[in-house]
């Protein structure tokens, strides 16, 4: 069994920032690739961005490059995502994930205020 554990969401003003947090137990964190989705209501889950299991690759959805950034720390079991120049629009609960897998965490809500 894996747990995943998010935090870091919150309510915060257009332009602002947040930096959100997985936390992974249960398995060889370091083993896996992993990522980020979020799922604005009434929207399907979407991609955000990933990264693979050494760190040292990443991946983001267009809508978000430039802005936001992922990065991990195997020793901390611990992936992040770091919201820079957020907008109404990044408002969604967002999730990490094993990628590939069925391992969700159950998301942390971000809301943007314009």
């Amino acid at each position: 069994q894996v747990w995943l554990v998010e935090s870091g969401g919150g309510l915060v003003q257009a332009g602002g920032s947040l930096r959100l947090s997985c936390v992974a137990s249960g398995r060889t964190f370091s083993a896996y690739a992993m990522a980020w989705f979020r799922q604005a209501p009434g929207k399907e889950r979407e991609f955000v961005a990933d990264i693979n299991s050494r760190g040292d690759n990443t991946n983001y959805a267009d809508s978000v490059r430039g802005r936001f950034t992922i990065s991990r720390d195997n020793l901390k079991n611990t992936m992040y995502l770091q919201m820079n120049s957020l907008t109404p629009e990044d408002t969604a609960v967002y999730y990490c994930n094993i990628r590939y897998t069925s391992y969700w965490g159950q998301g942390t809500q971000v809301t943007v205020s314009s």
